[in-house]
């Protein structure tokens, strides 16, 4: 059997230390492939260059893109303050399609973009603030949106108490490659919601808590060629690891846990997963 982990910051300075050893590590495990999203303009050179490492046996891809966690900034007024760089929306979409011409090559996605409610809400403190914070999230999403179905690129998708403004967006752009709803911990309808649009789901460490039973049902029921194991590290630790760092080593604990949840044999299940992969990122 081999794994693919499907979403991992291996870009990040956790993994900076000693970095060949667990790629090591994980290859004496069939992780195989590793897929890092980059989340703002100054890890992208960081990620290409991860993609570009000839001396692992681990095959790592990557992926361009704003996540919306940069995008949020506490304690300003951002209607005063959108003419800095780093919120500039005009500014980072000429950045971001100039990266992605200069590495067509070398990506196989934009991401991680999306649109995070919960984050806007805990960091603002007044209605105002959080409107305007939504707002520049929703242009950050389809800007990349765009971008993702001028090149022919599928899209890696952050949520987190958004789907209501997500999938509006998905189902306007009509993108030709799809892409992978991450660290989905939704209802089977809003599940069935994305998958019927043609998109996967990333499955990681949530599945592997028994609280989240809302979640373990909904991949009870979902076809398996919609799944993707992913671990998010260096964040969503799998039970029994909580406020640890968490490894792309996690991904054999994620995969034993759908196991669990799955009716299919484990062969059958660790295939189909990797067959899902290569549709979404490698298949022309």
């Amino acid at each position: 059997m081999q794994f693919t982990d499907s979403h991992c910051h291996l870009d990040f300075t956790e993994f900076s230390h000693d970095l060949p050893k667990l790629l090591q590590q994980c290859f004496a495990q069939n992780i195989h492939r590793i897929i890092v999203p980059s989340v703002k303009p100054e890890h992208w050179q960081r990620v290409l260059t991860l993609a570009n490492e000839k001396n692992t046996e681990v095959n790592i891809a990557c992926a361009l893109g704003f996540h919306p966690w940069f995008l949020i900034l506490q304690d300003l007024d951002l209607s005063k303050k959108l003419h800095l760089k780093n919120l500039d929306l005009t500014f980072q979409e000429q950045q971001l399609r100039q990266a992605i011409s200069k590495n067509r090559n070398k990506i196989i996605a934009i991401g991680e973009c999306g649109i995070d409610v919960f984050k806007a809400k805990k960091n603002t403190e007044n209605e105002q603030a959080f409107n305007e914070n939504l707002n520049l999230q929703q242009a950050f999403f389809e800007m990349q949106l765009v971008l993702a179905k001028e090149n022919n690129l599928p899209v890696i998708v952050h949520h987190c108490q958004s789907h209501q403004l997500i999938l509006p967006l998905l189902k306007q752009h009509k993108l030709e490659k799809l892409g992978v709803i991450h660290a989905f911990s939704g209802s089977y309808q809003q599940a069935k919601d994305y998958i019927d649009l043609g998109f996967k789901l990333g499955i990681g460490g949530t599945i592997t808590y028994p609280r989240a039973k809302k979640t373990i049902n909904t991949i009870k029921r979902l076809p398996l060629s919609s799944l993707l194991l992913e671990t998010d590290a260096p964040a969503m630790p799998p039970l029994g690891q909580q406020g640890m760092i968490n490894s792309p080593l996690n991904l054999i604990k994620v995969f034993q846990a759908l196991t669990l949840i799955r009716d299919e044999p484990e062969e059958f299940i660790a295939e189909q997963l990797d067959v899902n992969v290569e549709q979404l990122f490698f298949s022309e």
